[in-house]
């Protein structure tokens, strides 16, 4: 330590001008922090110097910089005003100091901050102009007994500290106005570019896990159908982010955001009983959370959400500023989806032309045996092809570009196909089961021509001279494949039966457009049952290979 007498004062008066130097130098708020604590440590020959910062919006001190405790508990470990004696020198507004702290009343272990081999402490608070802006503490190894002179040096160098420290603060804060007044601009110009919608909300999240120094910023938008929540976007900074499921409207904190259009703030979501994946919070090191709606003219239709790794209270100024984030977003979004409208009409039409294609084939491959069949069969064969791809179309156009509900279109195909080849004295009930099924509209529409061929093929030649009956299509997921299973409990298959031109066209379109295979079996109990397997990869275009099928999860 500085040795007592008046032989310390030239001494003390070089230490101080050697810090106002140093500090003079120095701009950023970090860089100063750092620059002071090590000047002091070495002026006061202490083991340790540590500086805490009082939150602005509370009474709360944050460890921000230290030369002897353990960094892991920079930005984490926290005091109340009052608390411990680095607390309570900053409510008394004076020095506190023990030779042992360790036996002094107001003495508190800081979490995460190992700190037990040390002894003696003495603490200052850090004021400019009557505003605390902080504390200082100083520490050894060794018990000690802080001498007058030793006290009041510590308080000159809190003095050139504090003033130091506000104009780093100020510093940081006009950098951070600056890059928000970027951020925004940039915001802007991505609103009037013609960039397609994802392309906006990566730029959009990174700019905001920037502005907001957090450790992930993401997107949810309203699907298609307003019943879920799926994200879009998401960028990491300082934690992961798994691939979340949607979530259904209403659920959890980022589903209330979107039903009530109001923001909401969570101080620590591992805790919140309202947030509904607290273990994966956890495990990915999420703490705080602001989400706020994305509206346009009072429709939400979506949640920009802004975590932090540690527990953090977002300032007015922050809130204001990622508000006015969220309103920028919301109106690119808009912006992006009528460009992206012009291109959805370019590719129908290309979808359009090849659906037309493959009825032209199918067409061609009934040339060669034209003069042996029914003219009539034939047309109307055809006429439920088209159908079947049109009822693709009309769910494309009912409920969305990006992909086809499978079930539904083969229900709409199933209710026409019964109408219109079943006899008026015959009862053949047709049933689906199974899980959804969501396919890009190419592999759909492949899908259910096999699975009209199919049908047709059973309606038929399985009921023949039967009054009833019954067809039964199922659809189900392994870890690999898609199933889908078309059984009756017809007349079955027979000995020498061979495949005709609709099987024909069954087993190419399994084969390739679909990438799959195609069984027939006869069951014991009678009847016919055919089983197509797809590999999963048909459905890439929608999912996300690391997506969980869990829902619920923010």
């Amino acid at each position: 330590m500085v040795s007592s007498g008046t032989s310390t004062r030239p001494q003390a008066v070089s230490a101080l001008r050697d810090i106002a130097r140093a500090l003079s130098a120095a701009w950023d708020l970090d860089s100063t922090l750092d620059l002071i604590a090590r000047k002091t440590t070495e002026v006061m020959q202490v083991d340790s110097c540590t500086i805490y910062l009082l939150d602005p919006e509370s009474d709360i001190l944050r460890l921000q910089a230290t030369t002897g405790l353990a960094s892991r508990a920079l930005g984490r470990a926290t005091l109340n005003v009052g608390q411990g004696m680095t607390g309570f020198a900053v409510q008394q507004q004076q020095p506190v100091y023990a030779s042992d702290a360790r036996y002094a009343p107001h003495f508190k272990w800081v979490d995460e901050a190992e700190e037990a081999d040390f002894r003696s402490l003495l603490a200052i608070p850090l004021v400019i102009e009557s505003q605390t802006i902080g504390a200082m503490n100083v520490q050894t190894i060794k018990t000690h007994e802080y001498t007058p002179e030793e006290i009041e040096l510590l308080s000159l160098i809190g003095d050139l500290a504090a003033g130091a420290l506000a104009k780093a603060q100020l510093y940081d804060k006009q950098k951070q106005q600056l890059a928000e007044m970027r951020a925004l601009a940039e915001v802007s110009e991505v609103v009037t570019s013609p960039q397609y919608l994802d392309d906006i909300l990566d730029v959009v999240t990174e700019m905001a896990a920037k502005t907001m120094n957090a450790a992930v910023c993401s997107i949810f938008l309203v699907n298609e159908a307003g019943t879920h929540l799926e994200l879009r976007s998401a960028k990491r900074t300082t934690s992961p982010y798994r691939h979340r499921p949607p979530l259904p409207l209403g659920k959890g904190i980022v589903g209330q955001v979107a039903v009530s259009g109001k923001s909401i703030y969570v101080k620590d979501v591992r805790s919140d009983t309202r947030y509904v994946s607290t273990e994966l919070a956890r495990s990915e090191g999420l703490v705080s959370l602001l989400a706020v709606p994305l509206s346009v003219r009072d429709r939400v239709i979506g949640v920009l959400n802004c975590y932090t790794a540690d527990p953090y209270e977002f300032t007015a100024e922050q809130r204001a500023l990622f508000s006015t984030l969220a309103n920028q977003t919301a109106l690119a979004i808009q912006n992006a989806r009528l460009v992206t409208n012009t291109a959805i009409i370019r590719e129908m039409h290309h979808r359009i032309k090849n659906n037309l294609q493959t009825v032209a084939m199918l067409m061609q491959l009934q040339i060669p045996d034209a003069d042996q069949l029914d003219t009539r069969q034939v047309l109307e064969t055809n006429i439920h092809r088209i159908r079947s791809i049109a009822s693709v179309h009309e769910v494309l156009s009912e409920k969305g570009f990006r992909l086809v509900e499978v079930k539904e279109v083969l229900n709409r195909i199933v209710q026409a196909t019964t109408g219109s080849m079943t006899g008026p004295d015959q009862a053949i009930s047709i049933d689906l089961y199974g899980e959804s099924l969501l396919l890009p509209s190419r592999a759909a529409t492949a899908l259910t021509l096999v699975v009209n061929e199919l049908l047709q093929n059973a309606l038929e030649h399985a009921f023949d001279q039967r009054g009833q009956g019954r067809i039964e299509i199922s659809f189900g997921r392994s870890p690999e494949e898609i199933i889908v299973i078309v059984r009756d409990n017809g007349v079955g298959l027979s000995a020498g039966y061979t495949p005709g031109l609709g099987l024909d066209i069954v087993k190419t379109l399994v084969t390739d457009d679909l990438q799959g295979r195609i069984k027939f079996n006869q069951p014991p109990t009678g009847g016919t049952e055919v089983s197509i397997r797809m590999p999963r990869s048909i459905e890439q275009e929608i999912r996300d290979p690391g997506r969980s099928n869990n829902e619920g999860v923010e």
